[in-house]
């Protein structure tokens, strides 16, 4: 005789699935979540190390599955600028006055310069007292007829004057965003002390540009679990979970820093703002999870600001302007990167850096840090400005591209997160 228990365990089975669909399906932080560990499975399968696949068949299997995420990040980045623009001249019109506004931007500037030397001058303690690179100079891979150590001397009335895009139509077609941000400031700051009736038809026009931003936004993000799932599948199946262990050292020099500055925000959060670290962390995991897959602080900038008004109740006035003018200029993370790079790229190559060489170092990385793309891969670009300006060889950095898309996740993670810690610092500045 059949047990009466039996008729209804597919219907425990349905209402479980159907209750975990929709736990998942209501919360984009787990959808994400998923999408990111079933791509380090998917392209651990399709990896070197598991050997399934050939090399040609795991990078066009890479390819297909990072499809999601390309076009992801192509909607995102099509509806950017009008997004930032937007959002920087609103914020700055959201009720403030000039007094106000001054007073966010520079509350805003002395926490991105404050947090980015910190950044800068922990990446230079780290990687002189670790010494990553120090195993390597064996190799004897650089001879010191390739080393001319001389530091870079920055032209720095030339880069003040270059802050201003007097070509405007350039910056947009090039897509420089910190031009593309002070232009923003420039229409922000002349509207908000213009006659109100006779700006109302740009105002109106703004309002539905943004309105119409989000839309699409709203759409891509979709696609955020699949791109997320397709990106990581395809780095892990193009590179392997074994990149990183011939450069163990240097790896772990770089996320100790990284992790000692996510610590830092933390306590400032508690100590500052009054909120729990971890609840923090659970209010914006969603953001960090895209942020971490995508590499990209700049794509993350729509769920950064819905993220900041809606869980951590920042005023939409103050995050529509910290979180697209921190994304810009708010790298700490990356400067605490390429602060041990440089380390790093010396020791191997038998270059000393004198006290004075590295406090330039971090002055450097300061000033070329602000400003730097929110995209994926400019850390590499700037590194090899800085690394050229020192003397050091640059053949080295082809030693450190395997992990670069590794370490460029770690690092957006920390300055996605640097954003919305002055977000909420700055919260109540507009009633200061």
């Amino acid at each position: 005789m059949s047990s009466p228990v039996h008729p209804t365990q597919p219907s425990r089975v349905r209402d479980l699935q159907w209750e975990v669909r929709s736990w998942v399906g209501a919360r984009l932080w787990a959808q994400v979540l998923l999408g990111l560990l079933l791509g380090i499975v998917a392209g651990a399968a399709l990896s070197p190390e598991a050997g399934w696949v050939s090399r040609s068949t795991a990078v066009s299997a890479g390819a297909w599955l990072a499809v999601p995420g390309r076009l992801f990040l192509a909607i995102i980045g099509m509806v950017l600028i009008p997004l930032v623009m937007v959002s920087i001249i609103k914020g700055m019109l959201g009720g403030g006055s000039m007094a106000q506004l001054k007073s966010v931007g520079l509350r805003l500037l002395v926490f991105v310069t404050l947090t980015t030397g910190i950044g800068a001058g922990l990446g230079v303690g780290l990687g002189q007292w670790i010494a990553p690179g120090a195993a390597l100079a064996e190799a004897d891979a650089f001879t010191p007829a390739q080393v001319a150590a001389r530091p870079p001397t920055p032209d720095l009335p030339s880069l003040i004057v270059n802050l201003v895009p007097a070509n405007p139509q350039a910056a947009l077609a090039e897509r420089d965003m910190l031009a593309i941000v002070v232009l923003s400031l420039f229409l922000g700051a002349a509207a908000l002390v213009a006659d109100r009736k006779k700006t109302a038809p740009f105002l109106g026009a703004l309002d539905g540009l943004l309105e119409i931003s989000m839309t699409l936004v709203k759409w891509a993000m979709y696609l955020a679990p699949w791109a997320v799932f397709g990106l990581l599948a395809d780095v892990i199946a193009r590179s392997g979970l074994g990149a990183v262990a011939s450069l163990t050292s240097y790896v772990l020099t770089v996320l100790a820093g990284l992790l000692a500055l996510m610590v830092f925000y933390l306590v400032v959060i508690a100590l500052f703002a009054r909120r729990h670290p971890l609840q923090f962390l659970k209010d914006i995991a969603s953001v960090l999870l895209l942020a971490f897959s995508t590499s990209s602080s700049a794509a993350v900038i729509p769920l950064s600001i819905d993220t900041a008004v809606r869980q951590l109740h920042v005023p939409e006035s103050v995050a529509n302007f910290t979180i697209p003018l921190g994304a810009t200029i708010n790298m700490a993370g990356t400067a605490l990167y390429q602060a041990v790079a440089v380390c790093f790229l010396a020791q191997m190559s038998g270059v000393v850096l004198s006290p004075e060489s590295l406090a330039t170092i971090v002055i450097t990385l300061i000033v070329t840090s602000i400003g730097a793309p929110g995209t994926p891969g400019v850390g590499i670009v700037i590194l090899s400005n800085i690394v050229a300006g020192f003397g050091i060889p640059t053949a080295g950095i082809a030693l450190i591209l395997g992990v670069d898309r590794l370490l460029d996740m770690f690092r957006t993670t920390v300055n996605v997160t640097g954003d919305l810690t002055v977000s909420v610092l700055l919260r109540g500045a507009r009633k200061d």
